[in-house]
């Protein structure tokens, strides 16, 4: 694949990127979620340079069940927040977007009013990736983003059931939004995503629905009183909130903060950042060891096999294991033993 446009010099994309210079800031990205060797370096060397000028930023997710109006709501918050003085990045997770090639939540038409203001940045899922290659760049691309002096991070998720972990995991703040009245507010109990929260926020409490948001709202209280606390300095709230009005979006960035301070006291917030670049590396780690294990020549010409095999009940997932094993610790070029490891059954 050819690029598309030459590739600048590191000291051309520091200068660009803490200058909040947008087409190069858009360029940096790009080279990031790029699977070539060379950009990978470069893109490494980048964030070296710009790590002492990340880590400010309010970093927080968002998630929902399909039909909440998250777009409207972040539209109408990243407005807020502009008013406020803040710069702010959105950032799309769609793991859909390994399947469709494109992103769904990313499309700029969907905050319309977000889009056009120069103190705001917004970014699509990157396409052709896995799932956890969306995650790995999004993390990538939210250090940029502050380095160019974004100081809110908004990250959302394509909807519940899909990718919330993996927003949790890069995040300060988790937020749930839920619908008032058809029973999907209690939905993410049975998915563990309440769990992950830090509040729970019931959208479209106007008009016809802010008397059903009430009940709901009543509802996820009681719920939250029989799930663990995420963190011990800190439990989840729920509020009402309407993207549509604006109503309780500047009461729900007050939690915002209010959580941010907490956390900062009780050392919560740099414990979790130290989790989570551990988390990170882990698996990154993990990932390339997947990677190289498949690629093995001695791996690759059993896998399909053994795998048959597990799967029509002729061997057990742990022999199966152990003669992949065995044929990952000889020499790419090695004849493979006769037998293999024998079963454990025969041991």
């Amino acid at each position: 694949m050819t690029r598309k446009r030459p590739r600048l010099a590191l000291d051309e994309y520091e200068r660009g990127v803490r200058a909040c210079d947008r087409a190069i800031l858009a360029q940096a990205i790009t080279l990031v979620e790029s699977r070539d060797e060379a950009d990978a370096a470069l893109a490494q060397a980048l964030l070296i340079r710009l790590l002492p000028a990340t880590g400010n930023a309010r970093r927080v997710g968002i998630t929902g069940v399909p039909g909440v109006g998250k777009s409207t709501f972040v539209d109408e918050l990243g407005m807020r927040l502009l008013g406020r003085g803040s710069q702010v990045a959105v950032l799309a997770i769609d793991p859909s977007s390994t399947i469709s090639g494109g992103s769904i939540l990313g499309d700029k038409t969907r905050m319309a009013r977000l889009s056009l203001e120069r103190r705001a940045f917004i970014r699509p899922s990157p396409s052709g990736l896995s799932p956890g290659g969306i995650a790995r760049r999004t993390r990538e691309t939210m250090l940029l983003c502050e380095a160019a002096g974004f100081d809110v991070i908004l990250v959302e998720t394509v909807g519940v059931g899909q990718g919330e972990t993996a927003v949790s995991d890069m995040v300060d703040f988790f937020l749930v939004l839920a619908l008032p009245g058809s029973g999907d507010e209690l939905q993410g109990i049975k998915k563990g995503i309440l769990e992950l929260a830090d509040a729970i926020a019931v959208n479209k409490c106007d008009g016809d629905g802010a008397a059903r948001a009430r009940t709901s709202l009543g509802n996820l209280r009681a719920a939250l009183r029989y799930l663990p606390r995420r963190r011990p300095s800190w439990e989840a709230h729920a509020l009402a909130v309407s993207g549509l009005t604006g109503e309780g979006l500047d009461a729900l960035w007050d939690v915002v903060e209010e959580h941010r301070r907490t956390l900062e006291a009780s050392g919560d917030l740099a414990a979790t950042r130290a989790e989570q670049q551990r988390s990170w590396m882990w698996s990154l780690i993990t990932e390339r060891l997947e990677r190289t294990f498949r690629a093995h020549p001695g791996v690759a010409r059993r896998l399909a096999q053994l795998e048959a095999d597990v799967v029509a009940g002729r061997t057990t997932p742990p022999i199966a294991t152990d003669k992949l094993f065995a044929a990952f610790a000889l020499p790419p070029d090695a004849a493979e033993p006769a037998t293999g490891v024998k079963d454990l059954v025969e041991s």
